[in-house]
Formats: structure tokens, C-alpha cells, sequence
């Protein structure tokens, strides 16, 4: 069986093509398309028209490469953008006239528990955990550990969220910290507190860019976890976050799809590092869709 899935992130698009061969799932093609359906809309509630006129294009992109590659089965997934979205159903229902494919589209407590599943799927648990995905409407964080999770939440706190938000300076200032930090510390709700777990692991998205700019190269391995270097990832976290857009236009390991923000996702790693207190770190490959994966492999 082929099987493709289409996160419909805030700021990504993100595809993976899979196909269960001997009993184990084989990622044949992955893809991120920067759809960013959030520009321009996301704090008011809205698909902008052209963020609209990209997602449809992006996934008409997407079905014509699912189709090249035989896939039998595709599941999409709308995420914070569409979950507020006052035109949600509309971009919904104009991508099924127009591809076939229906957007199911999940409240945050079901994308936390498809990131666990898809972490888990690659990350060996020595003890409790948390995982956070930072996405540019939401990020989610699950305590848990091998056989259960402790706690979950979706918070709105995402970096594109925040880019629109907030008139942050060039490179951010101190009174951006500041005001970034009342921000986070009042829409999480006390959810992180020192001791609740003794580790981080980092689903994909900007963890991936902080690997590269430790390593000088791409995390490849779709299959497992790493632990990253604890003193080495806090130097590239505060060298991003005091670094100006300029500098990261001229860095060759940060992405096009990442210079904009990428400096306020480190910004919200290292504050929830320091509020948790962890000295662990490690990245995962997977996330919310290799849960979906393997819920769709468990279905059949």
C-alpha cells in the first residue's frame, strides 16, 4: 500500500509519501512547499486571497506528485491557521472540487496526540519528556514518556502568529525580549514548570535548522532521533535570536522558507528550555504526519 500525507501547516506545506513494504513503512518522498496560508490573515481570522490561491496551488502540486508515484490513499490535515479560519470551509471545499482531496481539519489536542504518536515512532524514551512542536499558528506541547502521556497543549503562540503580532526591532531588542516573554509566559498558562520533565525533544520544522547550523549539514535520517550537542545548540539559539534578517539572508544553512522567523523560534526554544530546566535535547524527523502514517498503517 501507498499512502501520502498532506499536513496543511501555517507557514508549510508539508507532503509525505510512504509505502509498507515487509512489514515496515518506507518514506519514499518527502516535500515542503512555503504555502503560508497565515500571511496577511492569521491574527484576524482569515485566509488571505492570495495565501488562498497558494494553499490551492500548492496542493494541486501535491495530488499531481501523489499521482506519480501510484499513491492509493491520501489524508490531508488543516492545522491553527484553519482551525480560526472564518473561510476554512470555503478553501476546504474549493480544494475538493478541484483535486479530489478532502481537508480534515483536527483541534490542537488531536495534533498533539498524532505528534507523540509520530515521535514516538523514532524516539526511545529514557524518561519523561517533553515535545514541543513550534508551528507558525500553534505550538504543542506533550509531557510523556514510552507508554503514556502525562499532560498536552496547543497554545497559540506560533511564530508567525508573533511576526505579524508584534513590531519586533531588527535584531530583536530588549524590550522585544521582554515583551515576547510576558507574552509567552501569559498564553501558556504555567504549563511548563522546572521538574516536569527531564528532557526536550524537538519535532522537525526548526529543529531541523538548528542541526544544520550545529552540524553544517541536513538531518537526514528519517528513521530516528539524535541528541543534540547541549552547549553547542544554545550557541546557535542566542546567535540567532540576536541575529539580523540580513545575516540570515547571507547564511547558507538556514532555508529560505525559515530567514523571517527562524530567530523566534529559537527565541521560543531557549525560553522553554530555561523554563523546564532540561539539559537533554534531542531532535525527532517525525511528527504529525508520521503519526498520521502510522495510524493509517494500524487501519488497514
Amino acid at each position: 500500500m501507498k499512502g501520502a500525507i498532506i499536513d496543511l501547516g501555517t507557514n508549510t506545506f508539508n507532503l509525505l509519501i510512504f509505502e509498507r513494504k515487509s512489514g515496515k513503512n518506507v518514506i519514499l518522498h518527502t516535500d515542503r512547499i512555503p504555502a503560508a496560508i497565515g500571511l496577511g490573515g492569521i491574527n484576524d481570522n482569515l485566509i488571505a486571497p492570495e495565501a488562498f490561491a497558494r494553499g490551492v496551488e500548492t496542493i494541486a502540486t501535491y495530488k499531481q506528485v501523489c499521482l506519480d508515484y501510484g499513491v492509493q490513499k491520501i489524508k490531508a490535515f488543516g492545522t491553527s491557521a484553519m482551525r480560526g479560519a472564518m473561510n476554512a470551509k470555503t478553501f476546504c471545499s474549493t480544494i475538493l472540487n478541484q483535486t479530489g482531496i478532502k481537508i480534515e481539519i483536527i483541534q490542537g489536542e488531536r495534533e498533539a496526540e498524532l505528534i507523540y504518536t509520530g515521535v514516538k515512532n523514532v524516539h526511545t524514551f529514557n524518561s519523561k519528556t517533553c515535545i514541543i512542536d513550534i508551528g507558525g499558528g500553534s505550538t504543542e506541547f506533550i509531557v510523556a514518556d514510552q507508554n503514556q502521556v502525562y499532560d498536552m497543549g496547543s497554545f497559540d503562540i506560533g511564530i508567525s502568529r508573533i511576526q505579524q503580532g508584534f513590531d519586533l526591532s531588527d535584531p530583536i531588542s530588549q524590550d522585544d525580549f521582554t515583551v515576547l516573554d510576558n507574552y509567552l509566559e501569559s498564553r501558556t498558562k504555567g504549563f511548563l514548570k522546572p521538574g516536569v520533565c527531564e528532557a526536550l525533544v524537538g519535532a522537525s520544522g526548526s529543529f531541523d535548522t538548528f542541526y544544520e547550523l550545529i552540524y553544517g549539514e541536513d538531518y537526514s535520517n528519517y528513521y530516528a532521533s539524535a541528541a543534540l550537542p547541549f552547549d553547542k545548540l544554545m550557541d546557535v539559539l542566542n546567535l540567532l535570536i540576536t541575529s539580523s534578517q540580513k545575516e540570515r539572508e547571507e547564511n547558507i544553512h538556514i532555508t529560505d522558507l525559515r530567514k523571517k522567523m527562524i530567530h523566534i523560534s529559537a527565541y521560543k526554544a531557549k525560553w522553554v528550555i530555561e523554563k523546564l530546566q532540561v539539559k537533554e535535547v534531542y531532535i525527532s524527523p517525525a511528527s504529525l504526519k508520521e503519526g498520521v502514517m502510522v495510524e493509517m498503517v494500524e487501519g488497514e
